[in-house]
């Protein structure tokens, strides 16, 4: 273990699901997850990840994408269909370069994905990372009922005067923050899926985040404090 993996040691024992049919990668994984202070679970095809998940619940899923069987994307498919799994971020291991195949792991519902051969640094990082934000959405939905809920103009008020975004921008955003995709937000506004991008990508670089949940945490945190 590097000082370097040391460094970025997790936040309180999260569960890590680790789904591969490849013995070695799930032996790599499990090793470095462990000594990371990770509790591992794992599963070598999707069947048995999905009845994995309901005796234990993951923090973190970390999924091939080409396994027999079920593959990776139906997996992946099959616990965003699940009410009580759908909020679970789940990473794509895929050792696939063809861009056609990220794009279907986003539209799985994955969160992020990492290339074979695995780098167990950037494993871990991007774990603890997904996970802090797994958390952090987590409490903001858990906030009491009681507490007032901001207006939707007190809620653009507090995006645009912190972050400095644009109307547009905080609109695309708050549709983020409900779980809409690109298309839907692009319905709902009268816009392409590509102007849609193009204002979500100047909204990451504002909030200084690079993935739709972590925009998402960033958003719903700063509404909180101002509850």
């Amino acid at each position: 273990m590097t000082a370097a993996l040391t460094a970025i040691a997790p936040i309180e024992q999260g569960i890590v699901l680790i789904v591969d049919d490849t013995p070695d990668n799930l032996a790599v994984l499990s090793d470095a997850l462990d000594l990371a202070g990770y509790m591992v679970l794992v599963a070598m095809d999707g069947t048995s990840a999905l009845e994995r998940m309901h005796r234990r619940r993951p923090d973190v899923v970390l999924l091939d994408a080409m396994m027999p069987g079920i593959d990776g994307f139906e997996t992946c498919r099959r616990i965003k269909a699940q009410a009580e799994l759908a909020d679970i971020p789940v990473l794509f291991m895929t050792a696939l370069s063809d861009s056609e195949h990220v794009v279907e792991g986003f539209a799985a519902g994955g969160i992020d994905y990492v290339t074979k051969p695995i780098r167990t640094d950037e494993v871990l990082a991007r774990v603890a990372a997904h996970l802090r934000t797994a958390r952090s959405l987590r409490a903001a939905r858990e906030l009491p009922a009681e507490r007032p809920q901001l207006s939707a103009a007190q809620t653009q008020a507090a995006l645009s005067s912190r972050y400095l975004l644009t109307e547009r921008e905080v609109e695309v955003l708050q549709w983020v923050a409900c779980g809409k995709t690109n298309r839907d937000i692009g319905d709902i506004l009268g816009l392409s899926p590509r102007t849609v991008n193009k204002h979500l990508e100047h909204v990451y670089v504002k909030l200084g985040v690079e993935t739709r949940t972590a925009a998402t945490s960033v958003a719903l945190s700063a509404m909180a404090e101002r509850t």
